[in-house]
């Protein structure tokens, strides 16, 4: 790994903590109100360090169109925690990085191999598997399928605009997330002020370390390297997730549930094997 690589193994990790600090914060807020709270903070922490070096204009509709896919990735992921838990959401939501080759063909026009379609259909069965092997899906595990189809347009879309100011962008994406979010939890969400400090916690870790610090390195350093090798260096986030789960909130999971994340593991590192 070069050290952009490692920079982006550093973020994997901030971001594997998020889950069971976003699952225990769905106990006092709305969920999308949650996301506001988050990119909201982010946006104005990022304002005041940067200050008029991330408001330039030329990132301005890049910005939007990769914060339209953030929204839809965590909006999908967060509404999912209400229904599943932090351990599957993290699993389910790392086929970010078999679904990724297949998005980049159709926008990089990158080549498929056969083993990505070996990968998709390993990753299909463990998620068939973690979600309690029913065709019956669990809505949070549905909801969360989507959230990685979400991210792994996001992962692309960076790629696609790797020349554009790093700084900028990624405020952009942060903030078109946040006024997303606040319209979306204005309309259809009661508004809810916490008096407990856990969610404002919650809040913290995910708006300091896994947005303004993990998405201005992301979009900085993924410029050095391929977009698939950048999902691949993310898919040791739901290990982080997993342990993050069973630390914090004692979560395990069943016979099923690890051998269906051994196999959505399994479909990863075929991935990694296939573009090495």
């Amino acid at each position: 790994m070069n050290r952009s690589e490692l920079i982006l193994l550093g973020i994997t990790a901030i971001w594997g903590f998020t889950f069971p600090a976003m699952k225990v914060s769905l106990d006092y807020l709305p969920p999308i109100l949650f996301l506001a709270y988050r990119f909201g903070l982010a946006s104005l922490l990022m304002l005041l360090v940067f200050r008029s070096k991330v408001l330039k204009k030329e990132t301005l509709k890049e910005g939007f169109i990769v914060g339209l896919t953030l929204f839809f990735g965590h909006g999908f992921q967060i509404v999912g925690l209400k229904y599943t838990t932090a351990s599957n959401s993290a699993f389910i939501t790392s086929l970010y990085v078999v679904f990724t080759p297949f998005i980049a063909y159709f926008i990089l026009r990158d080549r498929l191999k056969p083993r990505d379609v070996i990968s998709l259909a390993v990753a299909l069965a463990g998620l068939y598997l973690i979600s309690g092997a029913s065709l019956d899906f669990n809505y949070g595990d549905l909801l969360t399928v989507f959230c990685a189809l979400s991210f792994a347009f996001q992962i692309v879309l960076i790629q696609k605009f790797g020349e554009k100011d790093y700084l900028s962008l990624a405020f952009w994406q942060i903030f078109w997330n946040f006024v997303l979010s606040l319209a979306f939890a204005l309309i259809f969400e009661p508004f809810v002020l916490p008096k407990n400090p856990l969610p404002w916690l919650g809040i913290l870790y995910t708006s300091v370390f896994a947005t303004v610090i993990a998405f201005t390195l992301q979009v900085k350093h993924q410029r050095n390297t391929k977009a698939h090798k950048a999902a691949l260096i993310y898919s040791a986030e739901p290990i982080f997730g997993h342990i993050s789960a069973f630390l914090t909130i004692g979560e395990v999971l069943s016979l099923k549930g690890y051998l269906g994340a051994a196999l959505i593991m399994a479909s990863i590192w075929n991935e990694i094997r296939n573009h090495r």
